[in-house]
């Protein structure tokens, strides 16, 4: 009999979701048959058997969370007495504290994962899989369903292969709106019907109390991504953090940025801010080793290589790809090597080690019109890079008033690795390498 126990996929993994049960109880199972989808705060996966037998018990429902070690399911050996008691042991090891996240390394007795491009349908329980037919659908589809309450085993998928497409969703949405009377949420900015009893700067009861949900209000509930996204962060305010902001002469990289795009128009590359950054930072980073360092509570951990996370926005969550040794790699290596990890961000489609192992982040807000902001830390790393757009701004140059194109840069530093002046040499480093953009490629 063998315990099937929730994995650990990443570093950072303390816990996940069932996302769907693709096998029911009783099923007869062999090695490398998939049982399930798990769901962690980045990705999805496919839970393989890991031996023979028969699947007897579940232990967890879909949509329940739990923490990595824990059993989630029971495999008997094939033709064991089904008469026999459901895995006593198991159901103890259920109900007994979670192991160390040390504890969840593969065993004999554990799953094995290979990558998935679905996210997990909403709703279900323990064992109901009647048929291991799997949704055809991207992650963007199921988290949209999954906030409009939509159950897309009915839904009939007009994509490739019956696949159920984004258009498919939105359009019962719009026809769902259509008919629902849409009542504007309690603290909007927008109108609130005036009623009788009405009057101006009138704040409705319900809105008096912090947390209520009153009538016209919508509880969504967390996707695993954002439960997780809000842990991490709120993990990250606890650390000792300042901030560095430059203004950064930025015509002479998009004027550069125009050239390497003209030189490749022919090839289908295109260089984007972002991929300039990525290999500008990476360069800095070299010269710097100190910046390219992590917190590990009783020491520093000096990376020696370099590892560039850029932030890319999902419907319910963020993550943070990983384009791994961009100081050694050429701008059209990176723009290419980024743009795929960013399309499989957002499709679900990463694999864990490509969203782990980040030495440094770039937040680039630029391209949504955001001239500043402060990036929050990605732990264990000790600094991040906000990004703001590319503006026109005047400036006195040989006493005449000339526009310029400037770009701001915010740096924000883990204070118990790096120290302000350490933080502002590597930033002023990064200006100037900037602001005369040939050295960034050779």
């Amino acid at each position: 009999m063998t315990d099937v126990l929730m994995p650990r996929l990443s570093d950072t993994m303390t816990e996940g979701s069932i996302g769907q049960w693709l096998k029911s109880e009783n099923d007869e199972v062999r090695r490398g048959d998939v049982l399930a989808e798990i769901e962690t705060d980045k990705a999805v996966m496919d839970l393989e058997s890991y031996s023979d037998g028969v699947l007897q018990k579940i232990l967890v429902p879909p949509g329940q969370v739990v923490p990595i070690g824990e059993p989630i399911a029971v495999i008997a050996d094939a033709g064991a007495d089904d008469g026999s008691p459901a895995a006593p042991s198991a159901t103890a090891a259920a109900a007994a504290p979670a192991a160390p996240a040390t504890a969840a390394a593969p065993t004999p007795a554990a799953p094995t994962l290979a990558a998935s491009g679905a996210v997990p349908a909403s709703g279900g329980s323990a064992g109901a899989a009647p048929e291991a037919v799997r949704l055809k659908a991207s992650p963007v589809v199921r988290s949209l369903a999954r906030t409009h309450d939509i159950d897309l085993s009915t839904v009939t998928g007009t994509g490739p292969g019956g696949r159920i497409i984004r258009v498919d969703v939105d359009r019962l949405i719009a026809d769902s709106a259509a008919s629902t009377k849409i009542t504007e949420p309690v603290g909007t900015a927008g109108p609130v019907p005036a009623g009788p009893a009405a009057t101006a700067g009138a704040v409705p009861v319900a809105a008096a109390q912090v947390g209520a949900v009153g009538d016209d209000d919508e509880q969504l509930p967390l996707s695993n991504i954002r439960r997780i996204t809000a842990r991490r962060l709120t993990e990250a305010f606890a650390v000792p953090q300042f901030y560095l902001t430059t203004l950064v002469d930025a015509g002479p990289l998009t004027d550069f940025r125009a050239q390497i795009n003209a030189g490749l128009g022919a090839d289908g590359v295109k260089i984007s801010v972002t991929d300039l950054l990525i290999r500008a930072c990476a360069v800095t980073l070299r010269a710097h080793p100190e910046v390219n360092s992590s917190f590990g509570e009783d020491s520093i951990i000096r990376h020696h290589r370099v590892h560039v996370g850029v932030a890319v926005a999902l419907p319910d969550g963020l993550i943070v790809p990983v384009v791994r040794d961009p100081d050694r790699k050429s701008v059209s290596q990176i723009s290419t090597e980024a743009k795929d990890l960013a399309t499989r961000a957002r499709d679900g489609r990463l694999k864990p080690d490509e969203f782990a192992g980040g030495t440094f982040t770039i937040s680039n807000l630029g391209m949504f019109g955001i001239d500043n902001f402060t990036a929050v830390l990605n732990p264990p790393e000790a600094a991040i890079l906000a990004v703001g757009a590319t503006t026109e701004q005047t400036a006195v140059a040989d006493g005449e008033i000339v526009v310029r194109k400037v770009m701001k840069l915010t740096l924000t530093v883990d204070h118990r690795v790096l120290d302000g002046a350490t933080g502002a040499t590597f930033l002023a480093d990064l200006t100037s390498l900037l602001q005369n953009p040939l050295r960034i490629v050779v």
